[in-house]
C-alpha cells in the first residue's frame, strides 16, 4: 500500500476523489529498480500499471523473427518523464504488454496491481471512465511521439 497523498501528486490520478484515491492506494506499492532492470517484458501478461516516481525508464518495441531463428530486436520508443504512466496494457484487453520497459538508471516506480484496478473499475464507473480517459490521452500522446520519430527517421 502507498499513501493516497503520494498518488494525489500525479496528474494521471487528478480526477480521483478521496475514496477512489484510497482504494487505488490500497493496491499500489513502491518498488525500486536498478540500472538495466527490466520492469516488464513485451508479450507478457500485463499485471500492473506503473507511474515513474524517480529515475529513468525507457520503453522499447520488440520485433521477433518468427521465421526460424526467433531472434528479437528492440527499437527505442521513448524515454519516460517523472510522473509518466506506463504499462497501460494492464487496463486494455488482452492485458498483454506490447512493449518492454527498462530502467536506464536507478529508479523508483509505483506499481498498481492490474487485476485489482480492473476490479475497482467494475464497481466504480466514474473511476473506470476516468482511467480510460487518462489512458486514451496517454496512448494518443505516445502515438504522436512515435509518428514524429518515424517521420524523422524517413528523412
Amino acid at each position: 500500500m502507498v499513501s493516497p497523498e503520494l498518488l494525489r501528486r500525479y496528474p494521471f490520478f487528478g480526477f480521483l476523489d478521496d475514496t477512489e484515491l484510497k482504494a487505488v492506494a490500497m493496491i499500489a506499492e513502491e518498488i525500486s529498480c536498478g540500472e538495466g532492470d527490466t520492469v516488464f517484458a513485451a508479450d507478457t501478461p500485463a499485471d500492473a500499471l506503473y507511474l515513474l516516481e524517480e529515475g529513468c525508464i525507457d520503453l522499447f518495441y520488440v520485433v521477433v523473427d518468427r521465421n526460424g531463428s526467433n531472434h528479437a530486436k528492440e527499437f527505442f520508443i521513448s524515454e519516460l518523464n517523472i510522473g509518466d504512466m506506463f504499462g497501460m496494457s494492464a487496463l486494455i484487453e488482452p492485458y498483454q504488454y506490447t512493449a518492454a520497459a527498462r530502467a536506464t538508471c536507478p529508479s523508483r516506480v509505483i506499481r498498481i496491481a492490474g487485476a485489482g484496478l480492473r476490479a475497482l473499475c467494475e464497481v466504480d464507473t466514474r473511476l473506470a471512465y476516468g482511467l480510460m480517459r487518462q489512458t486514451a490521452k496517454t496512448a494518443i500522446e505516445r502515438l504522436h511521439d512515435t509518428r514524429v520519430q518515424l517521420a524523422a527517421a524517413r528523412n
